[in-house]
């Protein structure tokens, strides 16, 4: 029997066997194509922004049936953003060439309807190619991070004047170190930062010191939630996270490198959910923190209350820049209106907010590549 009426035929059978008081507001996701290569034990994984982009969990593991792999969506009426694994980001899906992909996008409706879709290559089976410039460093592959008890890889960018001055420069830390630098170990393009600085201090118009911090896989919604996030139960260890980088790792770095220690030249960056930790650490620890750029929050999906919000918003020097794309949801747009608008009514100054919704934007690494240097300028151009 052909493969495609197999296919079909296995179709028809995993929709039957489900009963209808199940099927009702659901998308079906169906991968008919992929590469024949693929080890059957590996499995194939959906992983996103409604799961923290694990890299893949069993609860998001797709259904082998026949030649083809199901699952069943029961969110109804939500764009979500992802991209097809083999439980991990070293495993991740390519396109023929083996290059990067943006990620999928999809809005769960209440319809039910099915999406088929194909995999063309994985990035594993494609050749890697550094890209990180020579001002981009391992600091340590297994760095404490206390209160947490794990280790993870840190990552280190120093200005193209460093060796040769001696002046001091302010610091920036920013989440999911893998996709920082370098193409190679990235799994969904990298954000071209040192690029982006490597030209900024060509041009004399600014020079900073980054400090990545790998996520830790499958323990990243854990370690990037300071909220309960709905429908996705974690650890909450997003508090224990920033402390280890406030209590940990800062200290580490202005003892061994030539920083500015103040506020006032101390930043955090993050997308998604990192978008999220990095908004939590600018509201809690403001006398650390005075600059952060908060890219794609989903604020919708988090429990965190206006109180919150209110209770920590009285600061008269931080500085905070959102972002997001008009491609990626309506609610997480809404949603950065309405917190803007409680911080200003709590007496955050509106000098101190700026904001920018990319026309066409979509949740992936291209558009936070792209915007990184306009909210990198905002945040530390000073005032005249």
């Amino acid at each position: 029997m052909p493969d495609s009426k197999l296919s079909n035929i296995c179709v028809f059978l995993f929709l039957c066997l489900f009963p209808l008081s199940i099927l009702m507001g659901q998308t079906t996701l169906i991968i008919e194509k992929y590469p024949e290569n693929t080890p059957t034990k590996d499995g194939i994984y959906i992983s996103g922004d409604f799961e923290g982009w694990t890299g893949g969990q069993d609860a998001y593991r797709l259904e082998k049936t026949g030649r083809i792999y199901i699952m069943t969506f029961t969110e109804p009426e939500k764009t979500i953003h992802f991209k097809f694994t083999r439980g991990s980001w070293d495993y991740v899906e390519a396109d023929a060439n083996g290059n990067q992909l943006d990620n999928r996008s999809l809005t769960v409706s209440k319809e039910n309807d099915t999406v088929r879709v194909s995999i063309a290559k994985w990035a594993d089976h494609s050749p890697k190619i550094n890209t990180a410039s020579a001002h981009v460093h391992i600091l340590d592959e297994a760095f404490d991070m206390s209160p947490l008890a794990k280790k993870r890889r840190i990552w280190i960018y120093l200005p193209k004047s460093y060796d040769t001055s001696a002046k001091n420069y302010p610091v920036v830390y920013m989440h999911d170190g893998q996709n920082l630098f370098d193409q190679a170990l990235s799994y969904s393009g990298e954000w071209e930062v040192d690029e982006t600085l490597d030209e900024l201090s060509d041009n004399k118009e600014l020079e900073l010191i980054i400090v990545g911090i790998d996520h830790g896989g499958s323990a990243r919604i854990d370690e990037y939630s300071p909220w309960e996030i709905t429908g996705h139960p974690s650890k909450l260890e997003g508090k224990e996270y920033i402390e280890f980088i406030v209590k940990t790792l800062k200290p580490f770095i202005d003892q061994n490198y030539r920083t500015l220690h103040n506020s006032d030249n101390t930043g955090i960056i993050g997308s998604s959910l990192g978008g999220l930790i990095s908004y939590y650490a600018a509201l809690q620890y403001p006398d650390v923190f005075g600059k952060s750029a908060v890219f794609s929050p989903s604020f919708e999906i988090v429990t965190m209350t206006s109180g919150f919000v209110k209770d920590h918003s009285n600061l008269s020097s931080t500085r905070i820049y959102f972002l997001a794309g008009d491609n990626e949801s309506e609610q997480m747009v809404d949603g950065i209106y309405h917190i803007i608008q409680i911080m200003r009514d709590a007496g955050f100054p509106g000098k101190n907010i700026s904001y920018k919704i990319v026309k066409g934007g979509e949740h992936n690494e291209k558009l936070w590549r792209e915007q990184f240097e306009p909210a990198i300028k905002w945040l530390f151009e000073r005032d005249k």
